[in-house]
């Protein structure tokens, strides 16, 4: 089966635990506890802190998409993060892009610096990072396109760079989804999700993921994901996987409308820059078309100021103003104050994030109506 289309895998079914009724959608096994037959005898279920029969089928899923030998949901992508974060240790060292998602950055920043985990920020796209290495260093962590420049990083060079120094790489894959590309298949150890985004689809749960190939470290973080407990529930579990079979249909005609709104913007007499990955002008077109199969839904553009950053947000229709992205609906959001409101003022600056900056998590909707939405906007 490992031969299968994506979107024959986003339908599969894990054959050991299927309901015995052959319902078509998994069932929710909503319980805390399962009963023993006897002493030293179990179903292969005990406690749902410790697995459960829908967070199983939802986790193998995930690791045929992701290309992994194991795939562990918790109740959120920061869950997913901190979860990993806890296999180092005082003194450890990790290189992190200096583009990323505020909340990874306010991980990083105020609780694993306190325990004793150094970091060291740099631009990873740039490739200048092989003198970033130091005797301690552990990891390197990216996002690739980068959460909200749409920074694109080549995997397979920086994996090389890695594995000659027996550095372990991870990536946050969310933006792209395991439909558009597979860093596990590029070199990476490990991939994290945000199943709250593109996985899920529909902006109704919240959940995270670690994908890993290694036996060894995937042990490991499944002795930490039990004693913490930070497992994703039963029902929620359900809600991905349900999401899961859409994910081929949504990513690409989410795309679709990406390319078309892009374009768009970029004619626009109020749009100063769009960033998106898909268009030929970006610094990593090239790179993104060698390693995924497409650019995504992303986009990231300036407009002229801040007060129509205002105009904007205040009378998009439909399109929504809110935080997050990877749904069915259209969401324009405003880093400065919403994704990236924790990280340090020099950051942002560094990497662009001001005032007249907004991002786009491009829906399904009609492409017409999307663009006539701005048009009507940029107009009044």
């Amino acid at each position: 089966m490992s031969d299968q289309c994506i979107e024959t895998v986003c339908q599969s079914c894990k054959k050991s635990i299927a309901d015995q009724w052959g319902a078509l959608s998994f069932p929710i096994y909503q319980t805390a506890t399962f009963a023993h037959r006897g002493l030293g005898e179990s179903t292969g279920f005990d406690y749902t802190r410790m697995q459960n029969p829908t967070r199983e089928q939802l986790e193998y899923v995930v690791a045929r998409l992701e290309h992994g030998t194991d795939a562990m949901a918790f109740a959120s992508g920061m869950a997913a993060i901190a979860t990993l974060m806890e296999i180092f240790g005082p003194g450890d060292h990790i290189i992190v892009d200096s583009d990323l998602y505020g909340g990874s950055v306010r991980l990083f920043n105020e609780i694993n610096k306190k325990n004793g985990v150094e970091f060291t920020t740099a631009d990873l796209c740039e490739k200048n990072y092989t003198s970033l290495f130091e005797k301690n260093t552990r990891a390197v962590y990216l996002e690739t396109p980068t959460n909200p420049m749409m920074n694109v990083t080549d995997i397979a060079e920086l994996a090389g760079e890695c594995k000659k120094r027996g550095v372990m790489l991870i990536v946050d894959n969310t933006f792209l989804s395991p439909y558009f590309q597979n860093p596990l298949d590029l070199g990476a150890d490990v991939v994290i999700h945000s199943g709250t985004k593109f996985l899920g689809g529909h902006h109704d749960t919240i959940g995270g993921f670690i994908v890993v190939k290694d036996e060894e470290l995937d042990a490991r973080l499944r002795f930490i994901y039990k004693t913490t407990g930070a497992g994703l529930s039963p029902f929620d579990s359900w809600l991905i996987l349900r999401g899961i079979r859409t994910l081929a249909v949504r990513m690409e005609r989410a795309q679709e409308n990406a390319i078309k709104l892009a374009e768009y913007l970029k004619a626009s007499r109020y749009v100063t820059k769009v960033i998106y990955p898909g268009l030929p002008e970006h610094p990593g077109y090239e790179i993104s078309r060698r390693q995924s199969r497409g650019f995504g839904a992303m986009i990231s553009f300036y407009v002229e100021s801040k007060e129509l950053v205002e105009h904007i947000l205040k009378n998009i229709e439909v399109a929504y103003f809110a935080e997050s992205l990877g749904g069915t609906e259209t969401l324009i959001t405003y880093p400065i104050t919403q994704t990236h409101a924790d990280v340090p003022k020099d950051l942002l600056e560094k990497n662009g994030i001001n005032d007249r900056l907004l991002r786009l998590s491009v829906g399904i909707e009609g492409i017409d109506d999307l663009i006539g939405d701005f048009e009507r906007v940029f107009e009044l």
